[in-house]
């Protein structure tokens, strides 16, 4: 029906939207690593019909958005599998001189626009072969610095990383022995290359096993000889719990960083704290180089802060006052450039997708400038979200974010209560943000409930509330999740027997876990998940990973019973709900050797249940043709369990 028409009274889930699973996967990811090249603001983008690649998209001066590299140029990193920035970019003569990182070989190209893209690196035929991340075009010494992923073996942990110099002039095509190696691989990890202004010394971070990035990192400075060399390096700032997340040069020489050693991520200035404050100013490092703040050649900071949500703000680190541009946004994303006085970086909200923002910091002005949101249905069908504090166990605060069943042109009969759905973000460190997302409008337009948990052990919060989870993976977010569905119903927001629970990656754990060890929920929807604790700890998945449990679990060689009693996989007896399971057959973070395993022990179990395995598909769905199955088909689960009719969804078959 159309907004405007008489309210039709409806059961929940059978309300008709205009929202489709096709509406949805069209318009799933957002748009990333932005960056200035001269003038011009540039940036990736998805593109989720052309395979899910990723293409590079650039704002010229008259306004026009062009796409840089055509199909099948795919602009993303591998590196840590999660990737990093993949690009950069300098001026040349008046042209643009682009390197990128092509997924499908991972190596360095150079690309002038009107020519071809010629590859800077070599290929290696040992196992995952050369990767890169974080390229800096550096002209004035010919070379693009960025960190190196090199494979030494087969396995997954037969890895080592660097930081390198690649030549400009394409020499090192053929010969590894031309990249020059600008560190030693003492460290198992190295991000965020950053040359000073006068080139006479380098910063960056590092960190090892089994510390993850936000528990503890070095930030190293070191002596550029006139040789390009690096000598003298020393640590600086961080350790093994301090966690330095960022580190920039300002123009004037200081050096900049964002360090959690106060239990937030606050900035320092040469070691003084710049602005106190108990909120973020930096994040988790997923990807590499991601950017929370970037100095202004006026001495000034854009950055990207908060609580929970985030804020684009000027920080001026002589008063410490912070500005917060003015504008629509309520979310920022951790990707920030600057030019002149110009700061770009990628905001969202409730009623708006992800979009590229300029802020003029002499003016104060924002304004959307690429991937500008465009309402492909009514925004009256949009959830209307709520940000709730619920209490969980031993009295603990969980944030979570609820999103009651919205239709402009439905009612559910009076007494009828709403079937909810909790998600449980990926990670898990990491963070539930509160912005537009056509997924959750696709089930609360049809009348179904969503209720986003940033369960103990998310970021945002403090290192504290990150720390929740330290050896209680699989307790506290599992029991967080269960307080706040327990809680809707309670107050009569939620239809007590028709809750369900979802989640990709360590959401899709949460979710299988919570299923194993609670009777909350009706069924669930598991998506790539980790099932299997031992075995993904002791060499089923990459290399960034694989002592993550250490900390998340406990050390595996003295707790290994507790690896067994949490895993999904060993109790599959538990299990006695519908459930709905999805895994990409080329994901090497969550292998469907998890899934397969898990399934293998539900056999003559007749709990009703699907699997579907997708070829082509990694660790994270990007094709518009799988994002739409996986809709439809946790949609139709829902509705088989909860006695839903919604309209035009192609029935899950579930097998016993």
């Amino acid at each position: 029906m159309k907004v405007g028409e008489s309210v039709q009274t409806l059961a929940y889930g059978s309300w008709p939207s205009p929202i489709d699973a096709a509406l949805a996967a069209a318009h799933d990811g957002r748009p990333e690593f932005v960056g200035f090249v001269g003038d011009e603001a540039w940036w990736t983008e998805p593109r989720p019909a052309e395979g899910g690649r990723r293409t590079l998209v650039r704002r010229r001066a008259d306004g026009r958005e062009e796409q840089v590299l055509p199909a099948p140029w795919n602009v993303r990193s591998r590196v840590i599998e999660y990737g990093g920035q993949p690009w950069s970019a300098a001026v040349v003569d008046g042209a643009p001189l682009v390197v990128f990182v092509d997924f499908a070989d991972q190596r360095l190209y150079r690309h002038e626009p009107g020519g071809e893209p010629r590859p800077l690196t070599p290929l290696s035929p040992v196992g995952g072969g050369l990767r890169w991340a974080e390229p800096q075009v550096l002209v004035e010494r010919g070379e693009v610095w960025c960190v190196l992923e090199e494979f030494t073996g087969d396995g997954p942990t037969d890895v080592r990383r660097v930081l390198a110099a690649v030549p400009l002039d394409g020499s090192a095509a053929q010969d590894r022995d031309a990249v020059r190696e600008l560190t030693d691989d003492r460290h198992r990890f190295v991000t965020d290359p950053r040359l000073s202004p006068d080139g006479g010394r380098a910063a960056w971070l590092a960190w090892d096993h089994p510390r993850m990035p936000w528990d503890g990192t070095e930030l190293v400075v070191a002596e550029v000889a006139d040789d390009g060399t690096f000598r003298a390096a020393r640590t600086l700032a961080g350790g093994a719990e301090e966690s330095v997340a960022q580190v920039e040069w300002a123009a004037d020489g200081s050096l900049l960083y964002a360090s959690d050693r106060t239990g937030w991520w606050n900035l320092y200035r040469d070691g003084t704290p710049l602005c106190e404050r108990e909120e973020e100013f930096g994040g988790p490092l997923w990807k590499l180089g991601q950017r929370w703040f970037a100095p202004l050649d006026s001495g000034l900071i854009a950055v990207v802060h908060g609580r929970g949500a985030t804020a684009l703000g000027i920080l001026d680190p002589d008063s410490g006052e912070v500005v917060d541009a003015a504008g629509p946004w309520t979310e920022f994303a951790p990707t920030l450039a600057v030019h002149g006085e110009r700061v770009v970086c990628v905001g969202a909200s409730p009623r708006s997708a992800y979009e590229v923002v300029e802020l003029d910091t002499r003016t104060g002005r924002a304004r959307v400038i690429g991937a500008e949101h465009d309402d492909a249905v009514d925004p009256a069908y949009y959830p209307e979200p709520q940000i709730r504090t619920f209490t969980g166990p031993a009295g603990r605060d969980i944030h979570a974010h609820i999103y009651p069943p919205h239709n402009p042109g439905c009612v559910a009969p009076g007494g009828e209560l709403p079937p909810y759905v909790v998600w449980a973000h990926g990670g898990p460190t990491s963070r539930a943000p509160l912005v537009l997302d056509l997924e959750i409008a696709y089930f609360t337009s049809r009348g179904i409930g969503v209720a986003e948990v940033n369960y103990g052990g998310s970021t945002g919060y403090g290192r504290e509330y990150r720390g929740r989870l330290r050896e209680q993976w699989g307790v506290v977010d599992v029991e967080d999740c269960a307080a706040v569905a327990l809680a809707l119903a309670e107050e009569g927001t939620a239809d007590r027997d028709r809750l369900a629970i979802r989640g990709g990656s360590a959401g899709g754990w949460t979710s299988a876990a919570s299923l194993a060890a609670t009777d909350v929920y009706a069924c669930g929807t598991i998506i790539y998940p980790i099932l299997d604790l031992t075995a993904w700890g002791t060499g089923e998945t990459h290399d960034f990973e694989s002592q993550y449990l250490e900390t998340l679990v406990g050390p595996l060689a003295e707790v290994p019973g507790r690896y067994t009693e949490r895993s999904p996989a060993e109790h599959a007896d538990r299990i006695t709900v519908p459930f709905l399971l999805l895994q990409g057959l080329d994901d090497v973070i969550c292998p469907p050797a998890q899934c397969e395993r898990f399934l293998a022990r539900m056999e003559g179990r007749r709990v009703p249940h699907a699997y579907i395995a997708f070829e082509g598909e990694g660790h994270g769905f990007r094709r518009a043709d799988t994002m739409i199955r996986v809709l439809e088909s946790e949609l139709s689960l829902y509705a088989q369990v909860f006695g839903l009719n919604p309209q035009g969804v192609p029935t899950l078959e579930l097998s016993k």
